[in-house]
């Protein structure tokens, strides 16, 4: 089980440790709920420095980007990033992540931590016809997510960059709680804005004791993992492992926005074929009619209880206060406003499909 450079800060702070993509990781401090309101109407800081970060660089850095993802990397200007996914050969998808471009032919891909080997190797394989520089800097760097309305306010005198000048899916390199040269992202997977700081591991202590002296005016609050999967589930953001596998494609995942035909990409022919006919299963959002929190791996099911797909994600929303939760039906039951049911252990739970995200910001 590997630490982050935070480990021993979140033990002492009375964290519950969870292994989690083979990390020793904070699942919560205080509990879910003050946690996920903390962010949806404060300030909070999750350590998510778990996460994997790939440098690709050099003439050819562009072409293998371009052909490994989904979404078009020519529209980033430097300063700009995008959300994008690797498919695979087979339909399915590999993982979702970020791309920042850093410079002219400097690239940056922030993968999911339980697919780190995964990806390095299926790029590698890829570049062996576009030999662009591949470094793995996953080992090197921490990664805070300071999220929440405040974020901003809360931050700003710890750099002398305008943080309200930094747009959504934008960046700036520049200094921040004393450091130079740090990423602020204006990216984010909770719905409830605020940015990710991207530092040396050897650096991520000093930050994150400044960001605390910074943000104790305005309620900061440190953020486990329980709540950030309850954030991104609000906002319907899929959870790599739950929600996209290797064997959802992203149109049935509702990612056909991230993905781009103009240019040749790993299955790209298959893909646009699915596109053209249309999904025979799509993933979906829905809210029970009644009391239960479904989970993942439970049955969806239909007005005779006939099994139609499967929960991958749920959860009792603290914002909503009912239970709501995501999963794949056939497509002729996708539509908002339809009724189907959730096998909650021998209870078939009424639900109606709607459309996402469940929260909307005030």
């Amino acid at each position: 089980m590997k630490d982050t450079a935070l480990t021993k800060t979140h033990e002492a702070l009375g964290a519950k440790m969870v292994p989690f993509a083979g990390y020793n990781m904070p699942v919560s401090y205080e509990g879910v709920t003050i946690e996920h309101e903390t962010v949806r109407n404060g300030v909070g800081v999750f350590d998510v420095s778990h996460m994997g970060e790939f440098l690709i660089e050099g003439p050819n850095a562009l072409s293998l980007i371009q052909k490994i993802t989904s979404n078009d990397a020519s529209k980033l200007s430097i300063g700009k990033a995008q959300y994008s996914c690797l498919p695979n050969e087979t339909g399915g998808i590999i993982d979702d992540l970020i791309v920042y471009r850093i410079k002219e032919e400097t690239y940056l891909l922030v993968v999911n931590a339980s697919n780190i080997e995964k990806d390095w190797n299926h790029i590698s394989k890829y570049n062996e016809d576009f030999k662009a520089g591949m470094k793995d800097l996953s080992g090197d760097y921490s990664l805070l997510a300071i999220q929440g309305p405040k974020a901003v306010e809360a931050m700003q005198s710890l750099t002398s960059v305008d943080l309200n000048s930094i747009k959504f899916y934008n960046f700036v390199v520049g200094d921040f709680a004393g450091v130079d040269h740090v990423i602020i992202s204006a990216t984010g997977y909770t719905g409830s804005g605020g940015f990710e700081i991207y530092c040396k591991n050897s650096e991520a202590k000093q930050v994150w004791d400044r960001v605390f002296e910074a943000g104790a005016d305005f309620g900061i609050k440190p953020i486990g993992l329980a709540a950030r999967d309850t954030l991104r589930l609000e906002m319907g953001y899929c959870l790599y492992g739950n929600d996209i596998t290797d064997e959802t494609s992203p149109f049935e995942a509702g990612l056909g926005w991230i993905t781009k035909f103009n240019k040749d990409f790993v299955n790209s022919e298959a893909l646009e074929k699915e596109k053209e006919l249309g999904p025979k299963r799509k993933l979906v959002g829905f809210e029970l009619d009644e009391r239960g929190i479904p989970r993942h791996g439970y049955d969806i099911v239909d007005a005779e209880g006939k099994t139609i797909g499967e929960v991958t994600s749920g959860t009792m929303s603290p914002s909503l206060g009912k239970g709501i939760g995501m999963g794949y039906v056939p497509t002729r039951y996708s539509e908002a406003g339809n009724k189907i049911f959730i096998q909650i252990r021998k209870k078939a739970v009424a639900a109606t499909i709607v459309k996402l995200p469940f929260y909307k910001n005030k």
